[in-house]
């Protein structure tokens, strides 16, 4: 156990003194941590033993993910947001129906064998995407501040409206006899996971803005606790929004854009802070991911999961996206670029243990597939998004 705490800290901290020159490279922090962990881990040099639980994992990730979502959505450029806010909409109301359709379409000719609703299921749980992969797209100033924000909103709210959909596909693939259709089990869910996280997520951004004001204002805050601020904000968002059955990830988004509405000269502070944290816990998660996930699962790569997972991060997702965008400002090049920037990460990871946890019949295939599918995207879209951002270049 210790020697394994040991690599993974000894990981963090050559990482973080050699941060900055590293995300010049064309290497991510995501990548480089899934590849530690498929080379120290159980596949490779067997460094690090590890007794990963299925749940373990998943609170990781979840964790991780509220506390990213709502960094990036306190950082979102409202006045861009409101300049641009049609495209987002398009993406989740057009793009994203279009592109889970689209993944079982294929996935119905790759798999042939595999029954139709579980290629739904593999559809939705490969649709929602994370920015926090393509960090250097949403935060580069050569992309345009309404691309950027788009990107940032897609990926927020995208991974909310795709939990109802996949435990209502999920819940049918367990129980087909139940004879309970999509419409009856997924409606009442959205509007659940949808209303009650945004309302958590607005009330607790809320009241810890204010009870935060009148903190600094009594300087009762000292500066080695800062930090803390906004990783009890964005836990308090998830957590509550989960116990009152609502979707964490939503009342993470939206608690962030309302703290993040308030401009006041310590956010910025309080937020830097947090960013290192979540950032910590991503590179922790993707060692796990790559020691524990990656590895075993590499022997089951089948070449129709390899071709699926290819497909998965071009056409089935460019093409809804382009369809969707097609009405609106945006150039071609635009179109593409926000189609190709679609990476899958923490939601997909967490949507696929579900999955691994569940009493479906025959896991193996789905989880082999978007496991395949999320290394492809570390891979890909981590090498991509410095060089592609030059596409902007007004040179």
């Amino acid at each position: 156990m210790y020697l394994t705490l040991c690599l993974i800290f000894a990981f963090i901290f050559l990482y973080s003194i050699s941060s900055l020159g590293l995300e010049q490279k064309p290497v991510n922090g995501a990548l480089l941590f899934t590849l530690l962990g498929l080379l120290f881990g159980p596949v490779g040099l067997g460094w690090l033993q590890l007794d990963v639980r299925a749940e373990s994992l998943k609170v990781l990730a979840e964790l991780t993910l509220a506390l990213v979502l709502f960094t990036d959505a306190a950082h979102t450029n409202l006045t861009a947001l409101k300049r641009s806010i049609g495209i987002p909409i398009r993406l989740l109301l057009i793009g994203l129906p279009l592109t889970i359709l689209l993944g079982g379409v294929i996935g119905y000719l790759l798999f042939p064998g595999v029954p139709a609703i579980e290629l739904a299921l593999l559809a939705a749980l490969l649709a929602p995407t994370d920015a926090a992969l393509g960090k250097a797209v949403v935060t580069s100033k050569k992309v345009p501040a309404d691309i950027r924000s788009t990107l940032n909103i897609e990926s927020g709210l995208n991974d909310g409206i795709c939990v109802p959909i996949v435990l209502s596909f999920l819940a049918i693939a367990v129980e087909p006899e139940a004879n309970q259709t999509f419409r009856e089990l997924a409606i009442p869910l959205i509007v659940e996971e949808l209303g009650i996280g945004s309302a958590v997520g607005l009330a607790v951004a809320l009241g810890a803005h204010f009870l935060v004001e009148e903190a600094s204002k009594a300087k009762w805050i000292s500066s080695s606790w800062k930090h803390i601020v906004i990783l009890g904000v964005a836990g308090l968002c998830f957590a509550a929004a989960q116990a009152a059955g609502g979707s964490g990830f939503i009342a993470a988004f939206v608690g962030g854009l309302t703290y993040g509405a308030f401009k006041r000269p310590y956010k910025e502070q309080f937020l830097s802070a947090a960013e290192g944290t979540g950032d910590t816990f991503a590179l922790v998660t993707w060692v796990l991911f790559g020691a524990a996930v990656v590895g075993p699962a590499l022997s089951v790569f089948t070449p129709e999961i390899i071709v699926y997972s290819i497909l998965s991060l071009t056409i089935i997702r460019m093409l809804p996206v382009y369809l969707s965008l097609t009405p609106s400002y945006l150039q071609k090049k635009d179109k593409l670029f926000i189609g190709w920037f679609g990476p899958r990460g923490l939601a997909s990871v967490v949507f696929a243990i579900i999955i691994l946890d569940s009493e479906i019949s025959n896991p193996g295939p789905l989880i082999a597939t978007a496991v395949c599918t999320i290394t492809l995207s570390i891979l890909l879209h981590g090498i991509t998004a410095g060089p592609f951002t030059k596409i902007f270049d007004r040179t």
